[in-house]
């Protein structure tokens, strides 16, 4: 994937899409106020930026560990080190939690809301086709999709239009990254990545 066209385009067109469908951003249908549409850039922000930093959790290199209450993503590396990426986790008592290792990779991915989600906001009606994959889906740029026992769980990490929802709880129970932070995720983590949520 080319990040610097996805960065560009899932900025652009995604942030058109905030303003005029709200897609699964929680509870808040759009930005919070005061904020620059074109202007904020999670990884400006040196708490929620991608790097480098130490790690002991005691998983193997390759490891994918969320910590919701921290709002980080975890890649685990070798020596001790892991990527720290910055995420928006599940609304209270939607997010996943336990084992899971990734089932399927997609870039671009299309989307669906499921009958749960539907159902808990009926504002997401409109999209019970579906939306194709592209700078205007929710999903963002790259989607990592989570089982267990073979079986998908309908929890992804993926990317985001939305990126001001990075480092607060606010979606329908996925993990979302920041357009360029999931394609560097999606170039590390192969089928079969172990992944973490607690």
């Amino acid at each position: 994937m080319d990040e610097s066209r996805v960065t560009r385009r899932g900025l652009v067109l995604g942030s058109l899409t905030l303003m005029i469908s709200g897609c699964v951003s929680g509870s808040q249908d759009g930005p919070p106020l005061g904020y620059n549409v074109f202007g904020r850039d999670p990884d400006n922000d040196s708490r929620l930026r991608r790097q480098e930093v130490a790690y002991d959790g005691g998983e193997p290199p390759g490891t994918i560990v969320v910590n919701t209450s921290e709002r980080y993503l975890y890649f685990v590396e070798q020596g001790g080190r892991a990527t720290r990426y910055g995420v928006a986790v599940g609304e209270e008592g939607l997010s996943f939690k336990g084992e899971a290792t990734i089932g399927r990779k997609a870039e671009w991915p299309s989307w669906k809301p499921t009958d749960d989600m539907m159902q808990r906001k009926p504002r997401l009606m409109q999209y019970a086709d579906g939306v194709p994959g592209g700078p205007l889906n929710p999903l963002g740029a790259a989607a990592l999709y989570l089982y267990q026992d073979g079986h998908d769980t309908m929890f992804r990490l993926h990317g985001t239009n939305a990126p001001w929802s990075i480092g607060h709880a606010v979606s329908n129970g996925c993990i979302r990254l920041t357009n360029s932070n999931i394609v560097d995720l999606y170039s590390r983590a192969p089928v079969g990545t172990r992944v973490l949520v607690i």
